[in-house]
């Protein structure tokens, strides 16, 4: 094997090639021209592949969202587009199956590495790349002690379950807002509350606020709120006409007697109706232990 090929990195497990001349190598029976001493020809990587050109964005779709996204080389630009995505391109013209450098993909509980290497045909670049659960390699992230997709398996399954609380509501403005379930995970409480619209109007939701609030407040104390904000929400919709059901997640907390925990749905509009409802302490400490069989049950 000669200096060239010699000087391969570590991460080409597999390298099939032979110097012809100066500026160009021999990949299997063909002749590719080199004129970079730092291109890289490679045959049969031992890594996953990902192929690019740079007439074509490649996108690269996890599963769950991405923490951190690491590029080796500056011949690859690229950025995190949106939560789970991140998009790559190489940044000038290169050699055929040149290797361009390494795309590492930090998400909540797994990462993913791929070795990104370059074809002169845009149509065998990928455009797309959906990340597969076999691909994963997991990771221990002390940070995250439950994921965003273990939380949404968790919400459906509370979503569609029966409701078990009956005396958490508020009616107003022709509006009723019940807390149909509570339960409590790792550290997480999962809140199932549910909206029925008596009246005519249909409701556009601006915001959705929880809150630790006193439970009595008098004129004579400044009344202390401390604002929560939902680690997640199930139900995306920002607007319903009759009913609406939706499953948020809180971190776990305790608080003393004398104050609610309150939720509050805002509409969007200049005079727009706000419900509200309050759950005591006593309601909280009665929230289910989430049992895994609900996940499977049938109702």
């Amino acid at each position: 094997m000669t200096a060239a090929a010699g000087s391969m990195t570590a991460q080409v497990v597999s390298v099939v090639a032979q110097r012809v001349d100066d500026d160009s190598v021999r990949v299997g029976m063909k002749k590719i021209d080199r004129r970079l001493e730092d291109a890289y020809i490679v045959s049969g990587l031992g890594k996953r592949t990902l192929y690019v050109n740079e007439e074509v964005t490649t996108h690269i779709i996890m599963p769950e969202p991405i923490r951190l996204v690491d590029i080796s080389t500056q011949k690859i630009a690229g950025n995190q587009c949106a939560d789970n995505i991140v998009r790559i391109k190489p940044v000038n013209k290169m050699f055929e199956h040149e290797l361009a450098g390494t795309v590492t993909v930090i998400g909540e509980r797994n990462m993913v590495q791929y070795d990104i290497v370059y074809t002169r045909q845009p149509n065998l670049a990928y455009s797309v790349y959906k990340v597969s659960n076999a691909e994963l390699d997991r990771y221990s992230n002390p940070s995250v002690t439950m994921t965003e997709g273990e939380m949404a398996r968790f919400a459906y399954a509370i979503y569609n379950s029966p409701r078990r609380f009956y005396g958490i509501r508020q009616s107003k403005y022709g509006m009723t807002i019940r807390v149909n379930n509570i339960y409590t995970l790792n550290d997480y409480f999962f809140i199932d509350y549910s909206i029925e619209n008596r009246s005519k109007i249909k409701y556009d939701i601006d915001e959705v606020r929880v809150k630790l609030t006193d439970k009595k407040q008098s004129k004579a104390t400044n009344s202390q709120t401390v604002e929560l904000s939902p680690v997640w929400s199930l139900n995306g919709a920002r607007s319903f006409q009759k009913a609406y059901r939706n499953v948020i997640v809180i971190d776990k907390l305790t608080f003393p007697n004398e104050k609610v925990l309150s939720l509050e749905i805002s509409e969007r509009q200049i005079s727009g109706r706000v419900i509200t409802v309050n759950i005591d302490y006593s309601d909280i400490l009665n929230a289910d232990s989430f049992d895994e069989s609900l996940i499977h049950r049938r109702w």
